[in-house]
Order: C-alpha cells, then sequence, then structure tokens
C-alpha cells in the first residue's frame, strides 16, 4: 500500500539520461519529501558507451555492469529508487510487455507529475520512443475497461526534460525549475557517469543557461537568487482557477 507521500515518475531511455536532465528535479523533490521512481529502459550500452568500448577485452556484460553501477550510484546521491528494465538500446526494444509493465507502475504510483524525453530527436530515436512509451502507458492506465475495478491513474501532467540539441528536437522549454540549492548535488551524481565524461562541463553550462533564463522570468524585483536550473517543456494543458 502507498503512504500519502507524493511520488513521482522518471522514465529514462537510457542510464545516464535522468542524471543530465532531471537530476536537479530529482534532488529537489526528494528533498522536499516526495518519493521519485526513475525506470531506465536500458543501459545504453551499444550507443552511449563509446568510451567503454574502446577498452581492450570489453564485453556488453562488462559494459552493461558499468553503466548499473555508475546510475545506482547517481540515484542514491539524487535520493531516488531506480529500476533497471535492460530492454537494449539503439533501439530501444518497446513491446507490450513493457507497455503493460509501465501501466502496472502508473496504476501502482499514482505519480503526480512524469518526465521524459523530447517527442522529437533526430539524433537519437531511442529518446522519443522513451517518450511514447510514457503517454501511451499512461492513457492505458486512464481507461477503466483496462483490468476492471483497480484504480485508475488520474491525469499527471507530462514533462519533457532538455534534449542535448534542442533546436533541432522541436523543444521548448515553457517550464523552469530552481535547482540551485540542489546543484552541487546533482554535479555529484553527474560525476558519477565516467563514461560520459565528456558531458559534465556540457551540462553544467546548460544549467547556468537556464538559471539566466529562469531569473529573467521570474521579474526584476524577485530577490530569488536562481544560479541554476533545468528546463521542461509541459506537454499536458494547466487547469487554473486564476491567471
Amino acid at each position: 500500500m502507498l503512504t500519502s507521500q507524493k511520488h513521482a515518475l522518471v522514465v529514462s531511455a537510457h542510464s545516464a539520461d535522468f542524471v543530465w536532465r532531471a537530476g536537479g528535479a530529482i534532488a529537489s523533490h526528494v528533498k522536499q519529501g516526495w518519493k521519485v521512481k526513475v525506470i531506465c529502459l536500458s543501459y545504453g550500452e551499444r550507443g552511449e558507451s563509446a568510451k567503454l568500448w574502446r577498452q581492450t577485452n570489453m564485453t556488453l556484460e562488462k559494459v552493461k555492469s558499468v553503466r548499473q553501477n555508475e546510475a545506482e550510484r547517481a540515484a542514491n546521491i539524487l535520493g531516488s529508487d531506480i529500476e533497471f528494465w535492460d530492454i537494449g538500446d539503439y533501439p530501444l526494444q518497446i513491446n507490450n510487455d513493457i507497455l503493460f509493465r509501465l501501466v502496472d507502475l502508473y496504476r501502482t504510483l499514482q505519480p503526480e507529475f512524469v518526465l521524459s524525453h523530447s517527442l522529437h530527436d533526430p539524433y537519437n530515436f531511442d529518446h522519443p520512443r522513451a517518450m511514447q512509451l510514457a503517454q501511451e502507458a499512461r492513457i492505458i492506465a486512464q481507461a477503466e475497461g483496462h483490468h476492471p475495478g483497480e484504480q485508475v491513474l488520474g491525469a499527471p501532467p507530462i514533462y519533457a526534460f532538455e534534449p542535448h540539441q534542442p533546436e533541432q528536437c522541436q523543444w521548448e522549454p515553457n517550464t523552469f525549475l530552481d535547482i540551485s540549492d540542489v546543484w552541487d548535488t546533482k554535479l555529484e551524481a553527474i560525476k558519477c557517469m565516467e563514461g560520459q565524461e565528456h558531458l559534465w562541463e556540457y551540462y553544467t553550462r546548460v544549467a547556468q543557461q537556464r538559471g539566466v533564463q529562469a531569473k529573467r522570468n521570474i521579474g526584476i524585483t524577485s530577490k530569488q537568487d536562481i544560479r541554476f536550473a533545468e528546463g521542461y517543456m509541459k506537454l499536458t494543458p494547466s487547469v487554473v482557477s486564476s491567471l
């Protein structure tokens, strides 16, 4: 039985994606008392582990083991739960078993919000596939006719976190999350991703840039000092009683 504690769900195509793109959101919500579940659909063992494959006598199982260890250490630092579904990458091997497994997880967790990838990415087809899975599972989990008698899912908002090349992915941030107070935590988690060390500095710059943009969007009279932020593209409408 779930408690009254709020839950959030992150659907990550590969084992490092959740760190670069949503590590701040994870750490921030955990700090506020939330439970955050990260699903790594794959380890990124084929397409995102070039540094490991350049080593001698490397095998697929060795790559997976290293990537899992990196992601587990990062998740521990961020404070999230993590599951590895090991469905294979390049391409992601999504079938109905995986779809319904995620549906079941939606209904069990009843997440308040969901984070996953951009809907388009011409450089990495695994990323939109992960978001499509997250969206389709959400719809099925809302259906009364799917396993009648179970508690159906409500309508948790879905956010697309930032892709590596946003201008090429039809991704525009319409939501900024201030992660200044957890930036050191996110950076520590980033540094667990030793297989992709070349991205550490890149995602530091991204967080700084989004921090500048976030501060400009809260008004010049605000005393909030935003130094680091994450950008998200909210894919579902907001329902409000006032503007």
